[in-house]
């Protein structure tokens, strides 16, 4: 199978030209070593054991050959990373080693890196990247406050949008389909909890309380739920619950595992609101592997479904996975731009934006997602809102969509389908 082009070779293409290491983050099957092997000269793959054991003897030798030099799931030997830090300081020029890595390592590097491997995260396909269509609003022109009229249309309805959430971003899986897709990503939760929390130090006791856990936080996708609740929904009118510590194990874990990818709550450096709630707001890495755990497909999503597992939240299960899509394509594309995505919550709920990306300079773009072709007004009544208090700090606000067409109101806001939104 070709290469697939991605958002992240561009960034790759930019800072290998000024930097001398990049490493590339994300969970396994993302595309980290594929994305890498299209530059590497020379390529270490550390899963080989006869290789592992070479560079465990003699780092210096395992970071020399000829430029860039990939060392493939690095974490597996944490020696070459001091060993391509001390290669860096003697010969700091640019392009000199890709690192790849599935999870973090158990205990902090002997040297964090810092100014010598800049670290960028590989997540998931985003919708740009799948092949549904040239998008044609970018976020990039979006932050920049460069976009007046919005224009573009796509023929994705809802059911094409509740494929591409079970259809999984991951390369190798999304290339599959029907029953083989739906073993594949069987597979791949299974290995998650018979062999990378063992691979990563964290002995599971038991494993079925784990995949319990798994399966109500995928149900909590979307939400800020709490871990009390999303341990309840684990466990339903069981006494004998995992403890507090045990869940917050999971969680660490699973976050090791670059297989969670919560959204941080919003905290603006002027005050603009009196109080504001700071929860992340819950996500897998993939919203086919959060329909997976809960065992629903296309047509149990359109018709309603709620799945395996239940959590407090407004809304339908499609409407939150729908958003958990967006989600993953929004991060994609500004990571790119250079710009970090949040979200708001007022206390108490009263005003909520799904989405909030903010540049370095603290300007920001808002974003609401809607499982709805059309928009109300009271679907914008929170960016609104949020503009009224704003004012220029915030760049732009749009509602992404289910529909057809990307426009603008007569209010201002933009409107644009979710497969016409790109980098």
């Amino acid at each position: 199978m070709s290469y697939i082009r991605r958002v992240i070779d561009d960034e790759l293409d930019e800072l290998l030209t000024g930097l001398p290491a990049v490493t590339i983050e994300g969970p396994k099957a993302v595309g980290k070593t594929e994305t890498a092997v299209q530059r590497a000269k020379t390529v270490r793959r550390f899963d080989d054991p006869a290789q592992a054991s070479v560079a465990r003897a003699e780092p210096a030798r395992a970071v020399s050959g000829n430029p860039p030099v990939l060392l493939d799931e690095w974490q597996r030997v944490p020696e070459v990373w001091d060993a391509v830090r001390r290669s860096v300081d003697s010969d700091p020029r640019p392009g000199r080693f890709l690192l790849t890595g599935s999870a973090a390592p158990e205990s902090p590097e002997t040297h964090s890196g810092a100014g010598r491997i800049v670290r960028l995260r590989l997540r998931p396909m985003s919708l740009a990247e799948r092949g549904l269509g040239p998008p044609t609003v970018g976020l990039r022109d979006l932050l920049d406050g460069r976009t007046g009229s919005l224009e573009g249309e796509t023929s994705l309805g809802l059911e094409a949008y509740a494929e591409e959430i079970v259809a999984s971003g991951f390369p190798a899986i999304r290339s599959l389909s029907g029953r083989a897709r739906r073993a594949q990503l069987d597979s791949y939760l299974a290995r998650v909890v018979d062999r990378d929390f063992e691979e990563v130090g964290q002995s599971v006791r038991r494993p079925d309380t784990l995949r319990r856990w798994m399966t109500a936080y995928a149900a909590a996708s979307s939400t800020t739920a709490t871990l009390e609740s999303i341990r309840d929904a684990a466990t339903p009118g069981e006494a004998d619950k995992p403890a507090r510590t045990t869940v917050i194990q999971y969680r660490d874990v699973l976050h090791r595992l670059w297989l969670l990818d919560p959204v941080p709550a919003w905290v603006p450096s002027r005050n603009y609101f009196s109080r504001l709630a700071r929860p992340d707001k819950h996500q897998l890495a993939d919203p086919a592997l959060a329909a997976r755990l809960l065992g629903v497909g296309v047509n149990t999503l359109v018709e309603g479904g709620e799945g395996a597992a239940t959590v407090p939240r407004d809304g339908t299960l499609l409407g939150h996975l729908f958003e958990a899509l967006v989600t993953l394509c929004v991060r994609v594309y500004a990571q790119a731009a250079e710009a970090e995505v949040k979200h708001l919550r007022t206390k108490g709920g009263r005003h909520e934006v799904d989405l909030i990306i903010e540049r370095p300079d603290r300007r920001v773009l808002a974003m609401e997602v809607k499982l709805a072709g059309t928009v109300s007004d009271d679907d914008v009544r929170h960016l609104l809102w949020l503009r009224d208090r704003m004012g220029r700090d915030l760049l732009d606000a749009v509602v992404v969509t289910t529909g057809s067409a990307a426009y603008r109101r007569a209010d201002g806001i933009g409107v644009v389908p979710a497969a016409l939104l790109g980098p």
